[in-house]
């Protein structure tokens, strides 16, 4: 048994949840359980980034203080294990105090490399990003990710990190692993940046204008850098630094998952800031796209945007799991909209997966109740055919191509219904030793289905297995109502 550690990145908690973010956790709670079913000893770490100036200011907006803000907004984002049913055994709050300390220390592992000094520098700095932004990365003069938000200017005295330093460290240890980015484009992506030439970034704010963060050590006018900050909770999860020999040995370095707006930041700025701590870098960074609405970004001001809570109250966590999985391309952008919502839960749930599990226990109920099989009854086809879905399914989980795993598993599907309509089992239902093992065969098929939606569709696994359980010498059945009722 293996140990394997995955984290999400932490969302700003300055809004509600969004499904970009539910799409992100989502996806991370797949590969967790899929290690989990192999055996592994896993941690699944989320959270809540809570300091910086866009939650500061939000917070003075609505007449709060600004921890009676993140506290707030942290519990909405606490809400989604249930809701969405995902399985993370770690929810770290950047402005925790045992996070604060850790981020201090690692502060001070840097400055005594030399890594951190002071100047004073006149940047353009998007609210939005909390990131400087250059000509190269505006579009008519906008940040193109927060185009109604007004770029500020930025004219101070502050903490910068050697981030140019680590060029050349960075580019070598990406050659060392040449999967230590997926989708591979992104990886070409952040090489080209980083080939192109690093430049020093700010680690700090002066504390009278935004006092919202951690205290820099040694330094009472000067509060940490939101992107600094926050980056370290992927270690000071695990304890570091009082608890090097637990959970930090023994799962770090670990996976994370990000969307491509966090390319730079955690492939690039965490990675230099690990080599200049003295401590590992990242097993894996997974990068994924954005969700449109309807082919539109989603906005508050366009008011399209998609809360979470709504979706799985009407159609139910499944679904909507499924949906962002099988619909949103991994490393991609994708888009969201209730027409293409219903006609993949009609097609592919209803349809598909929640019509053959009825078609098969509805047979189950004509096989005689001392019929017995086990697994050496099952047909050479069909172990044969098992055995190549689920071959292309391990590969496309491994590269990172999500919603092609599932495809995969929705192959099998068609194979189960086509096994059935080749076999017309109806046909011999007085032959009662081969109609039981034809109705065996197919669950077999199903069996196999469960075992690879599990990760995805955990609740629809489990409603499987009560109806079809297949064991080593004997499979048992009951019948019950469609896993997806139609939608009209």
């Amino acid at each position: 048994m293996g140990k394997f550690y995955i984290t999400t990145t932490l969302p700003y908690v300055n809004a509600e949840p969004h499904i970009g973010f539910a799409m992100e956790i989502i996806k991370a709670d797949v590969i967790a359980r899929y290690h989990r079913a192999r055996g592994d000893e896993v941690i699944f770490n989320t959270g809540t980034d809570e300091h910086g100036v866009k939650i500061y200011r939000t917070a003075i907006e609505q007449n709060k203080n600004p921890q009676e803000y993140v506290d707030e907004y942290a519990a909405k984002f606490g809400e989604l294990k249930s809701l969405l049913n995902v399985s993370y055994t770690h929810f770290i709050r950047t402005s925790d105090p045992d996070h604060k300390k850790a981020a201090q220390e690692f502060w001070r592992l840097c400055a005594a490399r030399g890594d951190i000094y002071k100047k004073s520098y006149r940047i353009r700095y998007c609210v939005g990003c909390e990131l400087e932004k250059t000509d190269s990365e505006l579009t008519d003069g906008a940040c193109p990710i927060h185009p109604n938000l007004k770029l500020e200017l930025l004219d101070e005295e502050n903490y910068f990190f050697r981030f140019s330093k680590y060029q050349q460290p960075l580019l070598d240890f990406y050659k060392a692993h040449p999967d230590f980015v997926l989708p591979s484009f992104r990886f070409h992506e952040i090489k080209r940046f980083v080939a192109d030439g690093l430049q020093d970034f700010s680690i700090s704010r002066i504390k009278a204008k935004m006092p919202w963060g951690v205290p820099v050590p040694d330094d009472d006018e000067q509060v940490m850098y939101v992107w600094f900050d926050a980056l370290i909770n992927y270690i000071s999860t695990l304890g570091w630094p009082d608890d090097v020999k637990g959970e930090f040995q023994n799962f770090w370095p670990g996976t994370q998952i990000a969307g491509k707006d966090n390319l730079r930041q955690q492939s690039a700025m965490w990675q230099a800031m690990l080599m200049s701590a003295g401590l590992p870098l990242s097993k894996q960074i997974l990068i994924h796209g954005f969700i449109t609405v309807n082919d539109k970004k989603m906005s508050k001001s366009l008011g399209n945007v998609i809360a979470p809570k709504a979706l799985v109250e009407k159609y139910g966590a499944d679904p909507v799991r499924y949906y962002l999985l099988r619909e949103i391309p991994s490393g991609e952008d994708g888009d969201f909209s209730y027409e293409k919502f219903e006609q993949r839960y009609n097609g592919d749930l209803a349809n598909g997966l929640g019509n053959l599990v009825a078609r098969v226990a509805t047979l189950g109920e004509k096989v005689s109740p001392t019929a017995v099989h086990g697994e050496g009854d099952i047909e050479k086809e069909i172990r044969t055919e098992i055995d190549r879905v689920r071959a292309l399914y391990e590969k496309s989980l491994h590269e990172f191509r999500l919603n092609e795993s599932l495809g995969h598993a929705w192959e099998l599907i068609s194979f189960a219904d086509k096994y059935i309509n080749d076999k017309k089992p109806w046909t011999i239902k007085d032959d009662r030793d081969q109609f039981s093992r034809v109705v065996a065969n197919a669950c077999y098929i199903v069996d196999a289905v469960r075992k690879l939606i599990q990760p995805f569709l955990p609740k629809t696994a489990e409603k499987i297995r009560e109806q079809i359980s297949v064991g080593a010498s004997e499979i048992t059945m009951k019948k019950a109502g469609n896993l997806f009722p139609r939608l009209l």
